[in-house]
């Protein structure tokens, strides 16, 4: 039986819409490249750097204007990211918010300054004060550590204070819930549109 639950955010507590992310860079801001840059679960090159918290969020505003169109502004590329999220599944909230009056919830994620700040808005507008129904944020620039390593669950570990079979992890990225489980977490695979309560019916 799980003691605390740790919820992975984008594609499981937010919906993720790459294609309206990839549309907002590349006709919006005239940056071909985001191709190169974005994943559905681990991003690459610049972006990535900024995920590992390597290089700061407004670094990255400004190598992403080196390469659009001319007169693009640091708040563009705030919004061309922001398309990224596409809100909270149906039920989520109500679920997420359920779980915390029973068990401690953390976040663990791969994530940046630039986005996080719309999240932690999303959450609110969902009437989920991230202050305090999560117990803890586990996000991988403020970490620099990145799932699926070894020392990033390690970190998850240590920080919640449980023994890692006590912790149950939510993620719907195959590879973060094998690593998950090779760490000694309880984790489970979320299957994006359904629904997250199905997938937690017995905690």
């Amino acid at each position: 039986m799980a003691k605390a639950i740790v919820f992975d955010i984008g594609g499981v507590l937010i919906k993720l819409n790459m294609e309206a992310c990839l549309k907002a860079f590349i006709e919006g801001l005239g940056f071909d490249r985001i191709r190169e840059l974005l994943d559905p679960f681990h991003q690459k090159g610049i972006y990535g750097e900024m995920e590992a918290g390597h290089i700061s969020a407004d670094l990255f505003r400004t190598l992403i204007l080196a390469e659009s169109r001319p007169g693009c502004k640091a708040a563009d590329v705030d919004n061309a990211m922001y398309a990224l999220l596409d809100g909270m599944p149906e039920g989520t909230a109500q679920c997420v918010l359920e779980l915390s009056a029973r068990y401690p919830l953390y976040l663990l994620s791969n994530n940046n300054p630039i986005a996080m700040k719309r999240i932690l808005e999303e959450f609110r507008a969902n009437g989920i004060e991230p202050s305090t129904v999560f117990k803890g944020q586990f996000i991988s620039c403020d970490m620099k550590l990145l799932k699926p390593s070894q020392e990033c669950f390690q970190a998850v570990i240590d920080g919640i204070g449980l023994p890692a079979k006590d912790i149950l992890f939510v993620d719907d990225s195959i590879v973060n819930v094998e690593a998950a489980r090779a760490a000694g977490l309880d984790a489970r695979l979320y299957i994006p549109g359904t629904q997250l309560s199905l997938l937690l019916a017995d905690c």
